[in-house]
């Protein structure tokens, strides 16, 4: 019997879905404090811009425990079900990868930025080029196609037998690429510089709390001190559920697939 329970409530199963969609908890693995506050720092960067640009799904849930191979994970969950992506919701997905690594910036100082966001960048650097090279969704370059159906792109990484494009389209690619990088890049530096004082609340609630959900992230958003989890015990400052022996309230289920950063 786990946490000595005879009955699975809603909350094992709550726990389950955290588990799947964002990996096992590595709670043994040890962080030093200063890496804590820069993953707090970077996950909380993630967090508002994806609060705050539209046509991205709701923040669900923002963890500073380390899960899979992630120092930290942000969650999004999707209202509804979705077929196909607006060209406006891809580009805040771009805007929202680059939150973390800003934030960062705008705490530790560029020098000190670490290696943490290297999975962001891939991501937010082939959705740009998928935009450009395979979704037809550049002004410049129009509906067409530069990309094989294997998925291979000719960025100076090619090694098709036909060149199927020019070395001046080659170079265009690569500008409307930068482009789109650039520009939410712009905008998540400029959403997380307007909402600094929330970006500081919010790492510091993350370091008390080390998960909080979208209740709490709206409280922040809304200027208002984030209510303490459902489970949370004050006497010792630690999650009632991860005391044995003790119960704890079920919590609120949600479904469906999520996304993370």
């Amino acid at each position: 019997k786990r946490q000595n329970k005879r009955v699975v409530g809603m909350e094992e199963f709550e726990q389950a879905k955290d588990k799947i969609m964002m990996g096992a908890e590595r709670r043994s693995m040890v962080m030093s404090e200063k890496e804590k506050l820069n993953t707090a720092y970077h996950e909380a960067g993630h967090a508002i811009v994806g609060y705050c640009v539209p046509d991205h799904d709701p923040v669900y849930k923002v963890t500073i425990i380390p899960r899979g191979r992630a120092l930290g994970v942000t969650m999004y969950l999707p209202e509804e079900d979705k077929y196909s992506i607006s060209k406006a919701s891809l580009e805040s997905s771009i805007s929202t990868l680059f939150g973390g690594r800003i934030a960062e910036e705008m705490t530790l100082g560029a020098d000190h930025v670490t290696t943490g966001a290297s999975n962001d960048i891939e991501r937010a650097t082939d959705i740009a080029r998928s935009m450009v090279t395979k979704w037809g969704l550049s002004e410049r370059l129009g509906p067409l196609t530069y990309r094989e159906d294997d998925g291979e792109v000719f960025l100076g990484r090619s090694v098709s037998q036909h060149k199927q494009v020019s070395d001046v389209t080659v170079h265009t690619i690569d500008v409307e690429v930068r482009k789109i990088v650039d520009r939410n890049y712009e905008r998540a530096e400029a959403l997380l510089k307007e909402h600094e004082d929330k970006l500081h609340v919010m790492a510091k609630a993350l370091m008390k709390y080390e998960t909080i959900d979208m209740e709490q992230v709206k409280d922040i958003m809304e200027g208002r001190e984030p209510r303490p989890p459902q489970d949370w015990d004050d006497s010792d400052d630690k999650p009632a559920a991860k005391k044995k022996g003790k119960k704890s309230d079920a919590a609120t289920p949600i479904g469906g697939p999520a996304s993370e950063h």
